[in-house]
């Protein structure tokens, strides 16, 4: 696409920003409210392909019904040229994935103020009924101030229209870092955007992925077996709450792990309060903050597409969840509750629900003050002889 293209008569495409295997992304401004967008182009031997185009606008539904500081917002959808293209709002900054490459692996405290707002984002989109699917450092943008925003719901799920008994044949994803489940062609479930963010969490923390093989048949097979390795082997400034944490987050069944994004960080900000570690500043605090205007282009990986072997439908037997020691959590809505609360002796406290033990508390005492009621509704209606 020529840079200075007009598109629907009011998009200014003006620089090529980044190349995939499905789309192409340009910095454009937007005339009518003279602010840059980014645009992102289904691409054209795609855009005659209708399972391409329906995915494509199903991607632009989904992002643009969700409004959250850590995802990225979707302004507008539309045709041109016969070619498909979605209006999103431009992110200065570069992807996750290349601050990896560059630096190999992030101090502890600025990987979890990371991972936090990708929890928040994903978690907000859990509460709306959508499973990212696509979950990897790739798709996640970070501005100079480390703002993070989440992008690209390609083939994002809503969870109404999942069949609890789905099984496909092919997989959508990124064999780094899906869930065991999405390996084998089970559905998803928030619990499976919850593995990908430890999976992204592991590398951030250690520079490394806890699984790597040469083909996606031989990831898959990985994901769904074996344990992953010791994070605190690899970094010993990990602290072993850290750790539980992680492998919690990467349990081969889904019901070992938190089941939200929105647990899992709530767990995170919990741990970063009672070890002391300064996040600086809370993801709703760099959500009000105007970002850098200094852009570095974004790499974007296209998504892989391949068959399930056989071999890789067998359940997991060479791994079990129970031996990773337990994480406990709480139903409190919001970490503050937890603050002033110390660890006990040797233990990572998380905190009680006083709420819940508060209205149990209640509901007994309501129930043993009818005990003399229906006595003397006995009495009544059975009067002694």
């Amino acid at each position: 696409m020529p840079e200075s293209l007009i598109l629907n008569n009011r998009y200014r495409v003006e620089e090529l920003q980044a190349e995939g295997g499905m789309a192409t992304v340009y910095r454009a401004i937007d005339l009518m409210l003279e602010r840059p967008v980014a645009i992102k182009v289904l691409r054209k031997d795609l855009s005659s392909d209708p399972e391409f185009r329906e995915r494509f606008r199903q991607e632009a539904k989904a992002a643009a019904n969700l409004s959250h500081p850590n995802i990225v917002t979707v302004h507008d959808f539309g045709l041109d040229s016969d070619q498909l293209f979605i209006v999103m709002e431009y992110v200065p900054g570069t992807d996750l994935k290349s601050i990896l490459k560059n630096r190999r692996h992030l101090p502890i405290d600025e990987a979890l103020t990371l991972i936090t707002q990708a929890c928040s984002g994903i978690g907000y989109a859990h509460r709306a009924g959508i499973v990212h699917c696509d979950i990897k450092p790739q798709n996640m943008l970070v501005t100079p101030d480390q703002h993070l925003k989440v992008v690209d719901f390609g083939i994002a799920r809503a969870l109404a229209s999942i069949p609890a008994d789905e099984k496909s044949e092919v997989v959508w994803g990124s064999p780094q870092y899906f869930s065991p489940e999405q390996a084998s062609g089970n559905p998803p479930s928030p619990a499976s955007d919850v593995y990908s963010l430890g999976v992204v969490l592991f590398e951030m923390a250690t520079g490394q992925l806890p699984f790597n093989g040469a083909t996606p048949e031989e990831l898959a097979r990985q994901h769904q077996e074996m344990p992953p390795p010791s994070p605190s082997r690899l970094n010993p400034g990990i602290s072993p709450e850290l750790e539980q944490i992680i492998l919690k987050v990467l349990s081969k069944e889904p019901s070992a792990r938190y089941r939200t994004a929105d647990q899992m960080g709530r767990v995170l900000l919990t741990l970063l309060e009672q070890s002391g570690i300064s996040m600086g500043q809370s993801a709703d605090q760099l959500a009000d903050e105007p970002a850098s205007q200094h852009f570095k282009p974004v790499e974007m990986l296209p998504l892989q597409q391949y068959p399930i072997s056989e071999g890789l439908r067998k359940p997991a037997a060479s791994y079990d969840p129970a031996a990773v020691p337990p994480v406990h959590e709480t139903g409190s809505p919001a970490p503050a509750q937890s603050q002033g609360r110390q660890p006990a002796a040797g233990g990572f406290v998380l905190g009680i629900d006083w709420t819940t033990w508060i209205l149990v508390l209640v509901t007994l005492v309501a129930l043993g003050g009818l005990i003399p009621f229906w006595l003397w509704v006995y009495a009544v209606l059975n009067p002694p002889m």
